[in-house]
């Protein structure tokens, strides 16, 4: 019997649209949220450990996310009334690193069909045909999918390296710069290729204030964890 093929969206594409139910109402994306990033994520099931671990920490810093005008969007393949219960039974019941009574504000599709979950290849037949894995796709305001990672099913996300690619891809569109391995806000940042020998041969010989060359492929400077944020929050 031949296998499904589930295609996936690639970096620099538009972001597949839909309309969906949501445990907060319905949704048109990405039109509904115009001039914003989002976080459009999957998860396997409800009522699943790492899938709650994982919900419990997104809405604990949904806030910190929203201060970064990015909003967060969760899916799983199951239906609406087993979401509404499990975010309940999240909030009444679990305890987890010192988080309890964690309510659960952002939207939660519901997605029986899998129908979005097929467009943006959120199943993997080698790893489930009938759960999504953990996808997670950031949307930009302009409705371009800018990062896409995928973790297998056994896996929970990094919350802090979700949250510093967000930072990443900000501050290199505020900047026009690119951001080196490890990147945190205020180490120092790549600067583009010098587009002309004449900016190269002043960057190499340390004329472009600010400016640090180590080669004329190779130039950094510095912006301050500062400047990012107060730029970031506008």
């Amino acid at each position: 019997m031949e296998q499904e093929v589930f295609s996936m969206p690639r970096i620099g594409d538009d972001a597949p649209s839909f309309k969906a139910v949501t445990t907060q109402g319905e949704i048109n994306f990405p039109l509904d949220y115009k001039g914003k990033w989002v976080i459009l994520f999957s998860h396997p099931a409800d009522f699943t450990p790492v899938c709650t671990s994982e919900f419990m920490t997104f809405a604990s810093m949904e806030k910190e996310f929203n201060e970064l005008n990015c909003q967060l969007v969760g899916l799983s393949v199951d239906g609406l009334y087993s979401h509404i219960a499990w975010l309940r039974t999240i909030k009444e019941k679990i305890e987890f690193k010192g988080m309890k009574n964690v309510e659960v504000t952002f939207p939660l599709i519901e997605d029986i069909t899998m129908e979005v979950a097929k467009k943006y290849g959120m199943l993997q037949p080698g790893e489930s045909n009938t759960k999504a894995v953990r996808a997670v796709f950031y949307v930009d305001p302009v409705g371009k999918i800018r990062t896409v990672i995928y973790y297998p099913l056994s896996m929970g996300r990094n919350f802090d390296e979700l949250k510093r690619v967000l930072i990443a891809l900000q501050t290199a569109d505020a900047f026009q710069v690119a951001t080196p391995a490890d990147w945190r806000p205020g180490d120092e940042v790549i600067v583009p290729t010098a587009g002309s020998c004449g900016v190269a041969k002043d960057r190499v010989e340390g004329k472009e204030e600010g400016v640090k060359c180590y080669d004329w492929f190779f130039c950094t400077k510095a912006i301050t964890k500062e400047e990012v944020f107060s730029t970031l929050k506008k």
